[in-house]
């Protein structure tokens, strides 16, 4: 007992330990890189503000070399607006921009104009500079295809004690060698530097230049020389881009973002809190500590893995963080029902964790079967959701299963093991589940039927025709949120800023979708796709009429192109996901019928939810996806605790599966009831206190809440017994199957 004692409390100050050492690296950092410290996340566009562009190639036959150089000369392009920038290549035809970047410094749309542009760079020589002049023919000397590199510096001559602006060129092996030719046959005369048709500079040729380097001297100041070497090194790009998709996002709204996050995450994570510590006593105290650090664990890994933070993300957290209390409740609803069967409670400890460990695990792969296939298929803000969710989901099985077993088995041992504090489940009455299945199924026909119906009425009033209101990423065009001085309503923004807007783009008010942002002074206004000059010119026109600032204004672009693509891999990820948790499941369980049933219920839960979307109008577009699959996975959790409690009973019982079904769903009702609760009340603050564009993926995720409790109490259970009772062999009982072990978790 010494010895135990002894154990526990050193297990405890080892804890105590390790967390003082976390805290610290999350504040402060390891090492001199700071390795850990929660400052240096990295935020998303969507949180820091800036620009993002994806261009798509248009010649068909580039080759791998071409398009790496226009990945270096766009890279060249992003390093003039900031260093954190990064171009990268997506699929075989695309290249994505992203520039985080203070949008109230930097003109947005400017950037792109010139990310984009194809620019021509050329040295041409004193004999051909007439023929330029006069649009006549001229042979270019260099391109700029041929310089390497250009850099802005300043020359110090020690022996005159002098300084001098210089710009500081390298060529390329190839152009090396035009370069020698052309200053060889240029000796003391200019060579005149051409960007975009316009003469950009033209120093003086002093000497034949070998050895594939030169320097530009006599510039007026750095700032000179800084500018003419970024005209340089930007240069022309190989490929010719068009650009398929684009947001900008306000310095403003991204902080805005931040700050709402946290808070919403704050005030959920109290409220988690209070609720475990109610319901069960001193393990749901200890649950808290170990949620305080699943949190510090989530900020240590995104930083040292360079995991970036979007909004999603932050909502991908929030709902890892419902999926940890669930693993809690499980496990501290079977130790109250191991004390309710007069075990001790170091017992009843160790049964419950071993008890709920199968649905915990289950559950949780199911889970991130679907944050996998959102990861794999999902692009942008839709990858950021998903890596956090996987990454929450991981660390939250950890916090479950390891440091609150730790955590109460060394409090045990030290003596807390007063049944009161631990509570105990109290005998429930069985309630006949079954016998409502043929009006909870009628029930749920008559929703997803009055959902497809809806189609065909917003079919009717949309002026596109839609059956859904596709957002940007399934229909494609423009989307702008603006955040003005004060509120207007619907009818008004209709009347005194949508013609605004309709005038700068050159297009008709009526075509322009409006949607106000509840409790908050933001608008969305959707138009068909705008060029970048329309893009401009709305801005300032919104700018001069209501005193606007950039940072308070944020677009998104995108084309039809990749907008038919996003719908199809839409399609496609639901499916992948459903067909890969079938297998799992029909592995697991050893009887397909649990795979089916399990499936057929999911199905069902995204119906109900494809049902709000349908009457209520909401968007539907690329958090559409991750909704979707965020649900399927919750669902199949909630799914997989009733399907291992019957597993579990069909071992001890024997009455009739009716009676066995009843009975499982009774036992897990509270369970049910808990998590959805918890996980609820997280997600709802986010729709409470959160920016605009989470609040109609906060909403959805709400109703998947909502409708995974129902289908788990009403649908799952009942469903399977149908299928037991009518698919292959028929039984009455599990009296017949006694000899047949069922699988083992």
């Amino acid at each position: 007992m010494k010895k135990a004692k002894r154990n526990a409390v050193l297990a405890l100050i080892i804890f105590v330990l390790l967390v003082a050492g976390m805290v610290y690296t999350i504040i402060f950092g390891l090492g001199s890189d700071k390795a850990g410290r929660a400052e240096d996340i990295i935020l998303g566009l969507d949180l820091r503000g800036g620009v993002s562009v994806t261009y798509e190639i248009v010649e068909d036959d580039a080759s791998d070399a071409a398009i790496a150089a226009t990945q270096d000369k766009l890279q060249r392009r992003v390093d003039n607006y900031s260093t954190d920038g990064e171009v990268y290549r997506e699929g075989s035809n695309r290249l994505t921009v992203e520039i985080p970047v203070d949008t109230s410094k930097y003109d947005p749309n400017e950037i792109l104009d010139s990310l984009g542009r194809p620019g021509t760079l050329e040295f041409i020589d004193s004999e051909n500079i007439e023929g330029f002049s006069s649009n006549g023919p001229y042979e270019a000397a260099l391109t700029g295809a041929d310089v390497k590199e250009a850099t802005a510096g300043i020359r110090e001559d020690q022996t005159k004690g002098t300084k001098e602006n210089v710009v500081s060129l390298q060529f390329t092996d190839e152009g090396a060698k035009k370069f020698a030719t052309v200053t060889a046959a240029s000796v003391g005369k200019p060579l005149y530097i051409v960007y975009d048709g316009q003469i950009v500079s033209a120093p003086n040729v002093n000497e034949a230049i070998n050895g594939g380097s030169a320097e530009i001297n006599g510039l007026d100041s750095y700032e000179e020389a800084e500018s003419l070497a970024s005209t340089i090194k930007i240069g022309a790009l190989p490929l010719t881009l068009r650009e398929l998709r684009s947001q900008v996002v306000g310095a403003k709204l991204g902080t805005d973002a931040v700050n709402t996050s946290l808070l919403a995450g704050a005030i959920g994570l109290g409220i988690v809190f209070l609720i475990m510590i109610i319901v069960f006593r001193f393990p749901g105290f200890i649950a808290s500590i170990a949620l305080s650090v699943y949190v510090i664990l989530e900020l240590f890994f995104l930083q040292t893995l360079g995991i970036s933070l979007t909004l999603p993300g932050i909502a991908g957290i929030i709902l890892s963080i419902g999926m940890a209390v669930d693993a809690n409740v499980i496990i501290f609803t079977r130790i109250k029902e191991e004390i309710a069967d007069g075990k001790t409670v170091k017992t009843a400890i160790k049964n419950g964790f071993s008890k709920a460990f199968s649905a915990i695990f289950d559950g949780n792969v199911t889970t991130i079967i679907a944050g996998v296939v959102l990861l794999w298929m999902g692009s942008g803000s839709v990858k950021g959701f998903a890596k956090t969710l996987i990454l929450g989901i991981l660390l939250s099985m950890f916090t479950a299963l390891v440091i609150t077993r730790v955590l109460l088995g060394a409090f045990a041992n030290l003596g807390v093991t007063n049944k009161k504090l631990y509570g105990q489940a109290k005998t429930r009455k069985v309630i006949k589940f079954t016998r409502a299945f043929k009006f909870t199924g009628l029930l749920s026909i008559i929703l997803i039927v009055g959902g497809v119906a809806f189609m065909f009425v917003n079919k009717n009033m949309d002026h596109r025709g839609e059956m859904l209101n596709y957002s940007l990423e399934f229909s494609g065009g423009t989307s702008t949120t603006v955040t003005f001085d004060k509120q207007y309503t619907l009818a008004e923004a209709e009347s005194e800023i949508a013609p605004v807007i309709a005038d700068a783009a050159g297009i008709q008010a009526a075509t322009i979708q409006i949607q106000t942002v509840d409790n908050t002074n933001q608008i969305v206004f959707k138009t068909s796709e705008l060029n970048e000059s329309a893009r401009t010119a709305v801005n300032k026109a919104l700018e001069d009429k209501f005193g606007l600032t950039d940072d308070k204004i944020d677009s998104q672009n995108i084309s039809s192109t990749i907008s038919s693509e996003m719908q199809r891999d839409a399609i496609i990820a639901v499916v992948v996901a459903s067909i890969l948790m079938l297998i799992y499941i029909a592995l697991r369980f050893s009887d397909v019928r649990f795979g089916a049933a399990a499936v057929i219920a999911l199905i069902h839960d995204v119906m109900i939810v494809f049902m709000v979307y349908s009457v209520a109008y909401l968007s539907v577009g690329g958090t559409f996806i991750a909704c979707m699959l965020t649900i399927v996975g919750y669902s199949i959790n909630a799914t997989i605790i009733i399907f291992d409690r019957i597993r579990e009973n069909l071992k001890s019982m024997k009455d009739d599966y009716d009676v066995i079904v009843d009975t499982s769903i009774s036992q897990t009702l509270t369970r049910n009831i808990y998590s959805t609760l918890t996980t609820f009340s997280t997600i709802l603050m986010l729709y409470i206190v959160g920016v605009a564009s989470l609040k109609e993926f906060t909403l959805t995720l709400i109703a998947g809440l909502l409708c995974g409790l129902y289908s788990s109490i009403f649908i799952t259970g009942p469903l399977w017994l149908f299928l037991k009772k009518h698919i292959g062999r028929k039984k009455a009982s599990p009296d017949k199957d006694a000899n047949k072990q069922p699988a083992k978790a």
